[in-house]
């Protein structure tokens, strides 16, 4: 037993292995953008049918809903190669990067010449002074180890530290993403201004989360920004929420970028429409009607039908909250173009438009693993420009007649290189200031 364990982490932990994992899960991610994700069956029926139809000609809807192809990332295969990615790099840490580590720390003394040759750059000194290297070597900030005519020294450990925290901040990420598909879950509502709501349309859902019942809110406001050329700048929703007994719990003002977020759900202003218009004709009670929404022109706009008598139909429409309410005959002849609260006459019949009733769309969305996620993307950044720190190495042997100086560095070659001119020409200064003393 103690052999199949062994021999399945040194397994895991072969980096050929951890590169087609990561590959692998790449194009399924690649797959995961291309093919709507968390559709209906009637989408995936329309867009993928399964006639030969180019550019779907490659893949149908059956094969979609067959292979998971339309929840990719809550997948339980996709699930399973995150977790082995992430057994992966936790068995390659512990084998290879953390013995490295420790191993880096030691000191490594060589004792014959050749040895010192095969190293990237070779440095000969004629003169010969120990105590003055070892000084030398100490104001280049280097850490080290001196045994009879030998001398190791290092410096840069922490870039070889870089290499640990990038495996452990994308093991974080990955135990963050797979918290958050299985515990998360992810909703969505079209609410009418005035009216409550309940988190109940759920769209996604991990495997053990948890939907809460006792929450209610309630859409008091809602309101349009636009710019000068009257494009929409923002739409903003004001959010009240209850608990089940009717107590008052928080309250925001949601526009896109700035949700609401209360006890790890987070509410976000996602969409809007306008549903219908409240109007009086006459002395006529209340009237509601419902608005379509139209394309036009590559613009939205909402209209509807409205009979002003028997003989007669207008037809009422709407660009833009702000803007004037457009009112045409069935012919398409412009009439006239009314405000708000707006009285008009139109064949000796009063109309007035008292409200324009609107909802908007809300996403509310929980997600336990975002702060492991941030974590380890912080972490990721941090050993990034740790990273480029260069770890050198110095080895020196002292014989009889001159000192052997031999580098090493795994990156930034030529700052390598001025360190050991540097190194020589204050080895040398030292030396003259010995000799006139």
């Amino acid at each position: 037993m103690k052999n199949i364990i062994w021999y399945t982490i040194k397994k895991l932990s072969n980096l050929n292995l951890s590169i087609i994992l990561l590959l692998i899960i790449a194009s399924i991610s690649i797959i995961g953008t291309i093919i709507e994700q968390n559709q209906s069956l009637l989408y995936y029926q329309n867009t993928y049918p399964v006639e030969f139809r180019l550019p779907y000609s490659i893949i149908n809807w059956k094969i979609i809903i067959l292979l998971g192809l339309d929840h990719i990332y809550s997948n339980i295969c996709f699930i399973f190669l995150l977790t082995v990615f992430c057994c992966s790099l936790i068995s390659c840490t512990f084998s290879y990067q953390l013995p490295g580590l420790k191993n880096a720390r030691k000191w490594k003394f060589l004792q014959k010449t050749q040895n010192i040759h095969i190293k990237a750059h070779f440095l000969q000194i004629y003169k010969k002074s120990l105590s003055n290297i070892i000084y030398t070597l100490h104001n280049q900030n280097y850490y080290i180890f001196h045994k009879q005519n030998n001398i190791y020294a290092y410096k840069g450990l922490s870039g070889r530290i870089a290499p640990v925290f990038v495996h452990f901040s994308i093991i974080l990420t990955l135990i963050g993403s797979i918290t958050g598909l299985l515990g998360g879950f992810t909703a969505q509502e079209i609410v009418p201004v005035g009216e409550i709501f309940h988190i109940k349309n759920i769209i996604k859902s991990g495997f053990n989360s948890q939907i809460p019942n006792n929450l209610i809110g309630k859409v008091k406001k809602f309101n349009i920004k636009y710019h000068p050329n009257n494009s929409i700048k923002q739409f903003l929703s004001a959010i009240h929420l209850y608990s089940n007994q009717d107590q008052h719990l928080i309250q925001k003002n949601i526009f896109v970028n700035s949700p609401l977020i209360f006890k790890n759900i987070t509410f976000y202003q996602t969409d809007w429409q306008i549903n219908s218009i409240r109007l009086k004709i006459g002395n006529s009670k209340i009237i509601q009607k419902q608005l379509i929404k139209t394309q036009l022109n590559n613009k939205t706009l909402w209209s509807c039908q409205l009979p002003i008598n028997n003989q007669r139909n207008i037809i009422l429409i709407i660009t833009k909250l702000n803007d004037k309410i457009a009112i045409y005959n069935t012919k398409g002849n412009l009439l006239i173009s009314m405000n708000f609260n707006e009285p008009i006459i139109i064949d000796n019949i009063s109309l007035k438009i008292i409200e324009i009733m609107t909802s908007t769309g809300l996403q509310m969305k929980t997600d336990p693993g975002i702060p492991i996620i941030y974590t380890g993307f912080m972490i990721l950044m941090i050993s990034i420009i740790i990273s480029y720190i260069s770890y050198s190495q110095i080895w020196i042997n002292s014989t009889k007649e001159y000192i052997e100086l031999a580098g090493f560095t795994n990156r930034a070659t030529l700052s390598f290189e001025e360190d050991l001119i540097n190194i020589e020409e204050m080895y040398s200064q030292y030396f003259l200031i010995d000799i006139n003393k």
